[in-house]
């Protein structure tokens, strides 16, 4: 009998790889972004605004959530022979606008192109959505709460423009 694993077949050292590479890159992006909870402190909040705590909380789960369900969708596009490329460059993409916002925003002070960037990390996050939903439903359904929260981040981040503008 062949004892060797379908490319298919669960993983725990790939689930665990692409699992923690998101984690690892919102380290990174964090670190490039300065003292985020200091200057999140420091500014005008609109209302629903959660303590700084809770971000780190929240992002850590939205990352392990993304990179599993990124490993589903290499699993399952594996599986049924998928062209992975469109999922991958889509989750690659979010990936980048998820480093960018919060050094435009934070680091840079530029909290209008932050919200740009918040909404079109919204946008991508949705059409990351598409294509996975396109080879596995279960990796999309794992995207929903990222959706959400990017969107609440997009209003945090556009009130959060307009309360530190002085004139309001």
């Amino acid at each position: 009998m062949n004892s060797k694993k379908s490319p298919s077949s669960f993983s725990p050292l790939a689930a665990a790889v692409f699992t923690l590479f998101p984690l690892l890159w919102g380290f990174l992006s964090s670190r490039a972004s300065g003292d985020i909870l200091s200057v999140y402190a420091s500014l005008h909040q609109p209302p629903l605004s959660p303590p700084g705590a809770v971000f780190p909380v929240v992002w850590t789960l939205l990352y392990l959530l993304m990179g599993f369900g990124f490993y589903l969708v290499i699993r399952e596009g594996i599986k049924k022979g998928a062209d992975l490329r469109p999922a991958s460059a889509s989750y690659l993409f979010q990936l980048l606008l998820n480093l960018l916002w919060p050094i435009v925003f934070f680091r840079l002070g530029l909290r209008f192109g932050g919200t740009v960037l918040a909404v079109l990390l919204a946008a991508a996050v949705l059409q990351m959505i598409r294509e996975f939903g396109s080879i596995s439903r279960r990796a999309a359904l794992l995207q929903l709460p990222y959706l959400l929260w990017c969107l609440f981040a997009s209003y945090l981040s556009a009130g959060t423009a307009v309360l530190n503008l002085g004139w309001i």
